[in-house]
C-alpha cells in the first residue's frame, strides 16, 4: 500500500509547529508588546536627550532635528519591532524565525523582486489617480508649492532608502507575520486571521478620517489574503515598502516632510481610488505566482519545520 503524501501546510498555519501550546502564541505576543514599548519608549528618551543636550528647538515639548531626521527617527523606532519579533517567533515559539517570511523558512528575494516593480506602479496609480481626482474636485493638491532643491532632494531620498524598508517590513511582520499566524493557529480557514490582522493593522495607524481607517482596513486584508494565497510576506512587504517609499519621496520633492498627517487621515478621493489599484495589484501577483510556480504551502511536518531551524 503506498503512503499517502504528507498534508500541505499554508502559511497561516506554520506557528502550529510540534513545539505548539496553546500559550505561546499569547506570551510571544505579550513579549512583543512589552519589548516594543521598552525599545520605542528608550529610543525616544535617548534621542530627547541628546536633542536637549545639543540644544535643538522643541516642537510639540519634544526637541527636533528637523523634518528629515525626525522622520528618519521615527521610522527607525518602528523598524526595531523586525528583530523582536523574530526572537518571538524562535525563542517562544520554538519555531525558525524564517517562517515568519514564507513556506520555504526564508523570505524569497527572488520573488520579492518580481513583486516591487508591480507595486512601485499601483502606488504611482493610486497616487497619481488620487491627486488627479482631488484636483479635479477643488481641493488643493500642493503641487503648485515651490519645490526643494536637487541637494536638499537627494539628501533626503537617500535618507528614506535607508530607512523606509526597515519601517515597513516591521509593520508586516508584526501584522501579516506574527498576528496573522498567532491566530491561524486555532483556525484552518484563513479568514478570521486575516481579519484580525488588517483590524490591528488599522488602529495601529491611530483613527483619522473614516475614509482613512476604510482603506487601512482594505489594505490589510488584501495585504493578508496575498500573503495566504502567495505563502509568503514578499507581495505585502513590496505593496508597504513602495507606499511608504514613493509618497515620502514626494513629500521630499516639495520639502514636506514635516506634515503630521498620516494614513489614517486619507481623503476620500485617494480611498476611492486605491480599491481598484489594490484589487488590480493582487491579480496581478497571483497572475505571477502561478505563472512562477511558487510555492504556496509546505509539505514539511510542523517537527521538521523546528528542525529545519536548529
Amino acid at each position: 500500500m503506498l503512503n499517502s503524501p504528507p498534508p500541505l501546510t499554508p502559511y497561516h498555519r506554520l506557528a502550529r509547529t510540534a513545539s505548539h501550546r496553546w500559550w505561546r502564541p499569547v506570551l510571544g505576543t505579550l513579549f512583543i508588546l512589552g519589548a516594543a514599548v521598552v525599545l520605542i519608549v528608550g529610543f525616544v528618551l535617548v534621542t530627547a536627550l541628546i536633542g536637549w543636550l545639543a540644544g535643538r528647538p522643541e516642537v510639540d515639548g519634544m526637541p527636533s532635528f528637523g523634518p528629515l531626521a525626525d522622520l528618519a527617527l521615527s521610522f527607525a523606532s518602528i523598524a526595531l519591532l523586525l528583530p523582536v519579533v523574530l526572537l518571538a517567533a524562535w525563542w517562544i515559539q520554538r519555531r525558525p524565525p524564517g517562517t515568519l517570511s514564507s513556506v520555504t523558512g526564508r523570505l524569497r528575494w527572488r520573488w520579492l523582486g518580481i513583486c516591487l516593480p508591480v507595486a512601485f506602479v499601483a502606488i504611482v496609480l493610486f497616487l497619481g489617480g488620487g491627486l488627479g481626482l482631488a484636483a479635479v474636485t477643488g481641493t488643493d493638491t500642493g503641487l503648485g508649492d515651490p519645490l526643494a532643491g536637487w541637494g536638499t532632494f537627494l539628501v533626503s531620498t537617500s535618507v528614506l532608502l535607508l530607512v523606509v524598508p526597515f519601517q515597513a517590513a516591521a509593520e508586516e511582520y508584526l501584522t501579516r507575520g506574527w498576528l496573522l499566524q498567532g491566530v491561524g493557529v486555532w483556525f484552518v480557514a484563513p479568514w478570521v486571521p486575516i481579519a484580525v490582522q488588517a483590524l490591528v493593522f488599522a488602529a495601529l495607524h491611530g483613527w483619522g478620517t473614516p475614509w482613512g481607517f476604510a482603506d487601512l482596513l482594505i489594505f490589510g486584508v488584501v495585504a493578508g489574503w496575498l500573503t495566504v494565497r502567495t505563502g509568503g510576506l514578499e507581495a505585502a512587504v513590496a505593496l508597504h515598502v513602495m507606499n511608504n517609499l514613493v509618497s515620502t519621496v514626494m513629500a521630499a520633492a516639495w520639502n514636506d516632510l514635516g506634515v503630521d498627517e498620516t494614513a489614517a487621515d486619507m481623503p476620500w478621493q485617494f480611498a476611492v481610488v486605491d480599491l481598484p489599484v489594490l484589487v488590480g495589484f493582487a491579480v496581478v501577483i497571483l497572475w505571477l505566482a502561478r505563472r512562477h510556480g511558487l510555492s504556496t504551502a509546505t509539505a514539511a511536518q510542523p517537527r521538521e519545520l523546528v528542525l529545519a531551524g536548529s
